[in-house]
């Protein structure tokens, strides 16, 4: 008998990284997803945007969770019915998407705890080391809420446990990371969060509304140039990752105002005609002077349009909390 060698055949498995980065820089135009600002720097740069002053998103957001977390949670675990039938509010367990360090649903979580004793708290995002940090902090600051923490990709479909018997979930996103999303994306997005759902489990849905374009611009184009380094840092991170050799100082921040739209958009302009090799894909990417990757999109709402979007996913729009601007909005669905 005689022995023939076979042909050796290696199939091509990316990490998400690299399979991101081929599929958008291979596009016109050039465009790279949000979710790769997010590495251990990226986290860091961004919980230093949420502090300054022309960011007012999280500090607003914030202020309306200050005043009305008891509401909310009040709402989430209390239905009409409930009310008419004169049962008691039910046990809820919280689930937040995105949760990064968590920061502003401590509030929801004090108040879930002076309204039931304990809270199961399940942060989901990428990130296992934003996670980890948010674990410890609450746990330490709030001993009566038990976190579950839970490391995946809630934007490719949320698998969740089953609430217990006397449980009802309240779903928590917030930060407008909606706004990320276009309109189509966003709606998939919220339809997908409402699929493991039980009747009557309820989603908190942050978003910010359209307003004056100097706020809105000044909010990405901060005069400490944080928000720069930050969109920056996403070629930084491909450098480290993929092997890349960007140049970030041939790179420059560009954040606009797209009114047709309703979106700022983030971009990440080339000063000049260049070649950037990426080793690890074995991939070699040309850019002319001014060509630009699009980095992120900010959607901004007009007031009712969030609730339209709930409605359209199969949530029933409950209440809507605003600041005294009416800058932000966040909104509880309930589940049909």
């Amino acid at each position: 008998m005689t022995a023939f060698a076979l042909p050796q055949i290696t199939a091509r498995i990316e990490s998400p990284v690299a399979s991101a980065v081929r599929k958008g820089l291979g596009s016109r135009p050039r465009r790279l997803p949000p979710w790769l600002f997010y590495d251990a720097d990226g986290s860091r740069l961004f919980d230093q945007i949420t502090r300054l002053p022309e960011y007012y998103l999280t500090r607003t957001e914030r202020e309306i969770l200050a005043v009305s977390s008891a509401w909310i949670i009040a709402k989430a675990a209390r239905s009409d019915a409930d009310d008419a039938d004169g049962n008691k509010p039910v046990q809820l367990r919280i689930t937040e998407l995105g949760a990064g360090s968590a920061d502003k649903t401590r509030l929801l979580l004090k108040a879930a705890v002076e309204r039931q004793g304990t809270v199961l708290y399940e942060p989901v995002d990428l990130s296992p080391t934003a996670l980890e940090a948010a674990r410890a902090r609450i746990e330490r600051e709030i001993p009566a809420v038990r976190v579950a923490p839970r490391v995946t990709d809630y934007t490719r479909g949320l698998d969740l446990m089953p609430a217990a018997t006397g449980e009802r979930r309240l779903v928590v996103y917030l930060g407008s990371s909606i706004g990320n999303f276009d309109p189509r994306q966003a709606a998939r997005l919220l339809r997908g969060i409402r699929a493991p759902l039980a009747p009557g489990d309820t989603l908190l849905l942050g978003v910010d509304l359209v307003k004056d374009e100097p706020t809105l611009l000044a909010a990405y184009n901060d005069a400490a140039a944080v928000t720069a380094r930050f969109n920056l840092n996403l070629l930084a991170r491909l450098n480290r990752e993929l092997g890349a050799d960007f140049d970030l100082g041939a790179f420059a921040h560009r954040a606009l105002w797209n009114p047709t739209h309703s979106r700022i958009e983030m971009h990440l302009e080339s000063l000049t005609t260049q070649r950037v090799r990426l080793a690890s894909l074995d991939l070699e990417v040309g850019f002319s002077e001014g060509e630009r990757i699009h980095t992120e999109n900010s959607y901004k709402y007009a007031p009712g349009q969030a609730e339209d979007l709930l409605t359209a996913a199969g949530f029933t729009p409950d209440s809507t909390w605003t600041d005294a601007r009416g800058w932000f909005a966040v909104c509880l669905g309930r589940a049909e």
